[in-house]
């Protein structure tokens, strides 16, 4: 019977190839995109057997899956790190300078691909809906119930504004996604996401 210390470091093994894989496909799918990723080029970048790879992923769609749910936390991340940053005490300040964040970071090419463009080819629409509320939804509603305790909103909508705003957010992004002068549409979005805001809880 295998030791704990054994089976530790097993685990700790498994973790470390499993983190090799998804940092090697990240880079790929950033890169080429979901349908010009194959998995031998994930092999390759990664330095693992494939025999590891099927035995932590059971397919590129999987893989992608882990790919999207990083690239989605570190989103969020950010942009409740910006919103923080602002010092302000307004949660309409936060949520203008975490939209505006996000936007930036929409004008990345890797980003686009992993977060915008290739979820619903990879892992379908209900999914790709499901991993950004789960990892997004929640700053947004925060920031609403805050606007709804000052009045500035009425209680009952704030889970459904929330939601519509993520959706006007990711909109705005693939706006800038598909856009010909991406910095050209990326103030014409910021002015956008600002009126926005401003007509739904500002002075």
């Amino acid at each position: 019977m295998a030791s704990v210390s054994t089976m530790d470091g097993r685990r700790a093994r498994g973790a470390a190839t499993r983190e090799r894989l998804v940092t090697a496909a990240r880079g790929q799918f950033g890169a080429h995109g979901y349908e010009a990723t194959s998995i031998e080029a994930v092999l390759e970048a990664s330095g693992v057997a494939r025999g590891a790879l099927y035995h932590h992923f059971k397919s590129k769609a999987d893989l992608f899956d882990a790919v999207l749910a990083e690239v989605l936390i570190d989103i969020a991340e950010r942009t409740t790190a910006v919103a923080a940053a602002t010092g302000s005490k307004d949660p309409l300040e936060g949520l203008r300078a975490g939209s505006h964040a996000w936007l930036q970071m929409a004008l990345d090419p890797a980003i686009q691909r992993i977060a915008l463009l290739d979820p619903t080819i990879a892992v379908g629409w209900a999914r790709w809906r499901e991993l950004d509320e789960r990892h997004s939804l929640g700053g947004l509603r925060a920031s609403m119930l805050r606007l709804a305790e000052e009045g500035r909103l009425p209680t009952g909508e704030a889970e459904l504004l929330a939601q519509m705003l993520l959706a006007a957010l990711n909109e705005a992004a693939l706006f800038l996604a598909y856009a010909d002068e991406p910095r050209t549409a990326s103030e014409t979005a910021r002015g956008a996401i600002d009126t926005l805001l401003d007509r739904l809880a500002g002075p």
